[in-house]
């Protein structure tokens, strides 16, 4: 059974770093795109990062880029994202997802989620 499952969500005052941890389990990272999504109550699903671990490619949103990065451990089949200079705007729940075989940062391309994480940015 396929299953994602975040964590390293928490409290970080403005400015702070958190990273976020996406676990895998029932398919292999080689195989599949995954990307991290966040949400705020009200607003649509933003897609923050995807990653390729076949081809090593990565993208980063605009928004985000020059503070977030994002890294895979195909051993542990775990990816990674580093999420630095933290803004109240960052303030979201974190989910990741997965896509075999298609490179995209469309919510809709994304059949697997993970449960998310949330991340608070307040003083």
């Amino acid at each position: 059974q396929l299953q994602l499952v975040e964590s390293g969500g928490g409290l970080v005052q403005p400015g702070g770093s958190l990273r976020l941890s996406c676990t895998v389990s029932g398919f292999t990272l080689d195989y599949y795109t995954i990307a991290w999504f966040r949400q705020t109550p009200g607003k649509e699903r933003e897609g923050v990062s995807c990653i390729s671990r076949r081809s090593g490619r990565t993208y980063i949103a605009e928004s985000v880029k020059g503070r977030f990065t994002i890294s895979g451990d195909n051993a542990k089949n775990t990816v990674y994202l580093q999420m630095n200079s933290l803004k109240a705007d960052d303030t979201a729940v974190y989910y990741c997802a997965a896509v075999q075989g298609r490179w995209s940062l469309v919510t809709s391309d994304y059949p697997y989620w993970g449960r998310g994480t949330q991340v608070t940015v307040s003083s």
